[in-house]
């Protein structure tokens, strides 16, 4: 089973990190962050190159890797 496709916490509803939409993923990164991120912030970021699963959802590890990246290289999110 894919980590886009496994279940959370032992099978119960709830958010899965590897697969979340990009409203639950703004709400997410906004609680565990300094800064309020909204889903206009990680659409531009997707439309910028940011990667997302092939339905679209979005992995935060793979989010966070590119954001990184997108630093060091003085990317569109560098400020």
């Amino acid at each position: 089973m894919t980590p886009e496709h496994a279940p959370s916490s032992g099978g119960k509803p709830g958010l899965n990190p590897a697969a979340l939409r990009v409203d639950d993923a703004a709400k997410v990164l906004s609680r565990m962050g300094g800064k309020p991120v909204t889903a206009d912030m990680l659409e531009a970021d997707i439309d910028a190159g940011a990667p997302t699963n092939a339905d679209g959802s979005i992995n935060l590890v793979h989010y966070a890797a590119w954001l990184v990246k997108e630093m060091a290289t003085g990317g569109p999110r560098a400020d």
